[in-house]
């Protein structure tokens, strides 16, 4: 098996670069849109953090500019452009747009597999709009954007990584000259200058490049159905439920701060059954009245509907917020590099 993964991997890397061969030369044309495109990417499939990403972008661009947000919508039951409303179903708008959509209700937030169609509909439908924030568009290359931010894993060295399906890369490293700015993810606590240098080689930083080193920090646990909550402090029971790519950083999180008893994992975008939700309050229930459920923002916005969660499990269901945390106070000087890149001709 581990065979036939090394040949489809040089296969899938090939077509690839084949790829964007054709884009170098012009075969395959790009757009470019007078309306700014800030792109969010990466080369690896799942778990870089995309996501605060684009929700930082929203929240410290926004008082400069009128922003929206396209997304493809991974993991929806439609097809084809659509604008995100608050009330509309995950399997509609996909688990992301409709997490960033109930954080930021006045942003459009899109969804369209086509990115040229997708930025030209922004452009008609919102002629307000002064930005567009492209979520995970890097590999995108029909869009050419006036921003490419790309994120890298500082726990997953793009060096020592493979192609899909052997490995984790779905794009060339050697695309990164395209990037203007990258932005490490998960670095530790204690990253040292050394730990710095060596993923600035890794990556092959240009002199046109910027680099900014960011790990996450969680927010308090708040309740997904308020008006029913019982109480949940600091250091009580939990239950971790989690359908995310890379579930240990958030788990890792919960043990600082309460005692967590059982672990519920399921696949990255999964979409939570009448059956899963029958198994989370039994779990509930075996372990006692005062122990919660903490899941991430990703997964709650796919427990919202009260039909289908019973009560029981309404009053103890808790979300736990994730924020991106800039290391030596860089969030400033990021926003700015953004802004002076767009105000570039």
């Amino acid at each position: 098996m581990k065979f036939l993964k090394i040949i489809a991997s040089y296969i899938y890397r090939s077509v690839i670069s084949v790829r964007h061969w054709c884009y170098d030369v012009g075969i395959f044309s790009k757009q470019t849109f007078d309306l700014p495109v800030i792109c969010v990417g990466n080369i690896t499939v799942g778990g870089t953090g995309k996501t605060p990403v684009v929700e930082y972008l929203i929240r410290h661009l926004s008082p400069y500019y009128r922003v929206a947000v396209l997304s493809r919508g991974y993991g929806r039951k439609t097809k084809g452009y659509m604008v995100v409303e608050p009330g509309m179903s995950f399997l509609r708008s996909g688990d992301e747009p409709k997490q960033i959509k109930r954080k930021f209700p006045a942003v459009p937030v899109v969804v369209c597999e086509d990115r040229v169609e997708g930025v030209r509909r922004i452009h008609e439908e919102f002629p307000e709009v002064e930005m567009v924030i492209m979520d995970d568009g890097f590999q995108h290359r029909s869009i050419t954007p006036k921003v490419n931010i790309v994120l890298v894993d500082y726990t997953r060295p793009v060096k020592e990584d493979h192609y899909l399906p052997w490995g984790n890369l779905r794009d060339n490293p050697s695309q990164f000259y395209r990037a203007n700015i990258f932005l490490v993810t998960k670095t530790p606590d204690d990253l040292k200058p050394i730990d710095r240098n060596i993923t600035r080689e890794d990556i092959n930083i240009r002199p046109y490049q910027n680099i900014y080193f960011t790990n996450t920090r969680s927010g308090e646990i708040r309740p997904l159905f308020p008006d029913v909550a019982i109480p949940a402090p600091d250091g009580c029971r939990v239950v971790a439920l989690a359908g995310v790519a890379h579930p240990k950083p958030f788990l890792a999180t919960l043990k600082r701060h309460y005692e967590v008893l059982d672990t519920l994992l399921y696949a990255d975008h999964y979409a939570y059954k009448v059956r899963d939700v029958a198994r989370i309050t039994e779990e509930l229930d075996r372990l006692g009245e005062d122990v919660v459920v903490v899941t991430t923002e990703k997964d709650a916005v796919k427990l919202t509907n009260r039909k289908r969660v019973p009560a029981s499990l309404q009053k103890r269901l808790y979300v736990m917020p994730v924020y991106i945390n800039f290391r030596d106070y860089d969030d400033e000087k990021f926003i700015q590099n953004i802004i002076n890149d767009v105000k570039q001709d």
